[in-house]
């Protein structure tokens, strides 16, 4: 049986029974990467020592506990990986190694995953688009399209089946916009669930996984947020309580003998009051029909699913993208300031020098990120427990070197392909994105859901029965 292609669930599963050894698995994945990866430069760095660190899983006395027994799973490069040299697709960078894993790691190590590589993303994460001096990342659906970003490799990894689960991180949109681009399911959690990264961008970012299921997002967010009661929730659109409810046995006497139900695999009915928002931006930015038609047939999905449905007829605040495209800049500002400015791509100093100017004028977007995160947000949202929307507004570019670009036509080329993304980070919202439809240019539709604080069950719960509709696909030539 081959392992490379199955899903996190299936592979924990068999490991944790016997029925195959985490070796094995890391082994055939490993083979994977190098017979597809030269296809899609998804990975910077191929660790051959896991199926070493493999090996030793296997010996775990724990390992029959583990969620994540033997899952490989691919970690994006600017989260440390003890050992590993933290690049953030820039060559400013230093080389050395990581002296220990970020918390997040840690925790898929601790569950049992094995960290077979790091991932590629645009320079410093500051684009929705694919290159870096580490080379470019293609969309497996088409070659000469983007992967989007900045998780690039870690969504290209998963959907070309390299990895069941890839660890990213979203400041704008950099797990929804890869994940739509290459038909994968990603989640960004809300503010203070999973670990943030050193540097998060004053809280903008969050750090989440992708998968190519429902239940495997689900349980990867598990551990990473260190909440077991969110395994299940894709079942339910809940917290569940990952243990199996207990029967005492019908032909014991004994009081202290249990057995569990018989496995479920079918979700449990829930009914959601579920906003849908098939052009939501402001007036000037043009949305894809095909998008649109989406978030409508995802809605018309959920109603048939026994949800109330109600169209959300607003579009957001011109204001609110404007002082989003301050704080990107300003960020961008920051997250260059320690590094050679010599020794980044055009685009990074120019999106940097741009954010300084804006900086040294009073103009970082605070105040509107600040009235949006406390009341924008909720107003405009209205009472609905979540909202449909596209996660892009145009199909993914032609992938290529836009690192030497400059500014203008940096801004406005990440403006006009994924601006649907980013009021989330802005008020810390927990948002998810999951394939639906393929777009007459053969490339996936992904829709993006999003909740208010709290919401990462509803949005899981969500994903299954859109998931149910609408099974999941490879990308051709990678089954």
């Amino acid at each position: 049986m081959l392992w490379a292609g199955r899903t996190a669930t299936e592979i924990a599963t068999a490991v944790r029974n016997g029925d195959v050894t985490a070796t094995t698995v890391v082994e055939e994945h490993l083979h994977t990467i190098s017979q597809r990866d030269s296809r899609v430069g998804a990975f910077r760095l191929v660790r051959e020592q896991s199926v070493d660190e493999a090996t030793a899983l296997g010996k775990r006395r724990d390992l029959a506990e583990l969620p994540l027994a033997g899952v490989p799973v691919a970690v994006k490069d600017n989260l440390e990986v003890a050992g590993e040299s933290m690049r953030c697709g820039s060559t400013a960078t230093p080389d050395s190694p990581a002296p220990a894993d970020h918390e997040t790691v840690a925790r898929l190590r601790a569950a049992g995953a094995v960290i077979v590589g790091v991932t590629n993303l645009p320079e410093l994460g500051l684009a929705a688009f694919d290159d870096s001096p580490f080379g470019i990342v293609r969309n497996p659906w088409s070659p000469s399209r983007t992967a989007g970003g900045s998780s690039s490799g870690s969504a290209a990894a998963v959907a070309a089946g390299m990895v069941p689960i890839a660890l990213g991180n979203d400041g704008m949109g950099s797990l929804r916009i890869p994940a739509a681009c290459c038909g994968v399911l990603a989640v960004k959690p809300g503010t203070g669930v999973v670990p943030p990264m050193v540097n998060d961008w004053g809280g903008l970012t969050e750090n989440g996984p992708l998968a190519t299921t429902a239940a495997d997002l689900a349980l990867a967010l598990s551990v990473l947020a260190g909440d077991p009661t969110l395994v299940q929730a894709w079942r339910s659109g809940r917290r569940v309580d990952p243990r199996p409810p207990m029967l005492r046995s019908v032909w014991s006497d004994d009081d202290e003998v249990w057995e569990p139900h018989p496995p479920n695999e079918s979700q449990e009915p829930f009914d959601l009051r579920v906003a849908y928002a098939p052009q939501p931006l402001p007036p000037g930015l043009p949305m894809d029909r095909e998008f649109q038609a989406a978030v409508r047939a995802a809605a018309e999905t959920l109603r048939v699913a026994g949800h109330t449905i109600v169209e959300h007829g607003r579009r957001l605040p011109t204001s609110l993208g404007a002082a989003t495209i301050a704080t990107w800049l300003t960020n961008a500002a920051t997250s260059a300031e320690p590094l050679d400015r010599g020794s980044l791509q055009r685009r990074s100093r120019a999106l940097a020098r741009a954010g300084r100017t804006l900086a040294a004028m009073g103009l970082t977007g605070a105040q509107g990120r600040e009235r949006w995160r406390a009341y924008g947000a909720d107003q405009w949202f209205g009472n609905a427990d979540a909202l449909i929307m596209p996660a892009l507004a145009t199909v993914p570019p032609a992938a290529g070197r836009r690192g030497d670009r400059g500014f203008l036509r940096s801004l406005v080329a990440n403006v006009r392909f994924a601006p649907a993304t980013s009021a989330w980070n802005m008020c810390g919202w927990p948002a998810i994105t999951v394939p639906l439809a393929t777009h007459s240019s053969a490339l996936p539709i992904g829709v993006q859901i999003v909740a208010p604080p709290g919401g990462e069950p509803h949005l899981l719960g969500l994903a299954a029965q859109l998931q149910s509709a609408h099974p999941p696909v490879r990308p051709p030539g990678y089954n």
